[in-house]
């Protein structure tokens, strides 16, 4: 196997296949009418199944959808996405409580009153599968974008799906062959996420406000290059909206009817 390149050596960025399909990711809401083979979802999602899950309970499941009636179904909770049903493949990643279940009957317990640890395990589980799944499925030419929007109505997309009870869908994602690749949106400065050791200890001089600052106009700079409206605080602006009031505020409740108590 060959040697990662070393850092500084002749000058040049460390780099890799992976670590230059993760910087050139973007998310794709636009597909061609070409289909995608069954055995290429099987083998993006086998590999996918290696990802890390905790303590190895493997609390997912994952549904490929390619009913066009399912995804009409689905469409409306995600606020009518196009992508949601033009998309060759829809793939519903699950938090899945069924098979522990199952083996805590098998010796003689149960999981009613299931508490914050289990759900966000599971929870956790399901995004790994769901980020691994994207990555192979990247390395293959595909592109999609992740739908987090099922979660407007988690029983509606429970009932879409057919999940039995202690399984809910965490996100989806569309998935298909790019009828065209949209120009990267820009990340916040990497120096304003990374801390060394302790949190607050930054590479960089800059507080938090003036980085926040930075990247409001660096965003505005983007949406205004692709002819998207925004405000000069575009950033911000879009934060207050999406989260004041407060997002899905019946989440918990609806999980709760589907058998995931976050007690």
């Amino acid at each position: 196997m060959q040697e990662p390149e070393t850092a500084g050596a002749a000058g040049a960025p460390i780099s890799s296949e992976t670590i230059e399909t993760l910087l050139n990711r973007v998310s794709v809401r636009g597909f061609t009418d070409r289909p995608v083979a069954p055995e290429t979802v099987d083998a993006v999602l086998r590999a996918a199944f290696r990802a890390p899950t905790s303590s190895n309970i493997q609390a997912y499941s994952v549904i490929v959808v390619r009913d066009p009636e399912i995804k009409r179904q689905i469409a409306p909770i995600t606020g009518n996405q196009p992508h949601v049903t033009a998309a060759p493949v829809f793939l519903a990643f699950c938090a899945d409580l069924t098979r522990i279940a199952h083996a805590c009957r098998r010796h003689g317990h149960d999981i009613a009153d299931n508490n914050l640890e289990i759900g966000l395990v599971s929870s956790i589980d399901a995004a790994l599968v769901g980020m691994s799944a994207y990555l192979a499925a990247d390395s293959l030419g595909l592109k999609g974008v992740m739908i987090g929007a099922v979660r407007n109505d988690a029983v509606a997309t429970a009932r879409a799906l057919g999940l039995p009870h202690r399984v809910y869908c965490v996100f989806g994602m569309c998935l298909g062959w790019p009828a065209d690749i949209p120009k990267q949106k820009p990340r916040m400065a990497f120096e304003a996420l990374v801390h060394q050791d302790r949190y607050g200890v930054l590479r960089g001089n800059c507080t938090m406000v003036e980085e926040v600052a930075d990247y409001d106009a660096a965003l505005a700079a983007h949406y205004g290059s692709v002819g998207k409206p925004t405000t000069p605080d575009s950033w911000s602006h879009e934060m207050d909206r999406k989260f004041v009031p407060q997002l899905r505020d019946d989440l918990r409740a609806q999980l709760r009817a589907l058998g995931f108590d976050f007690r």
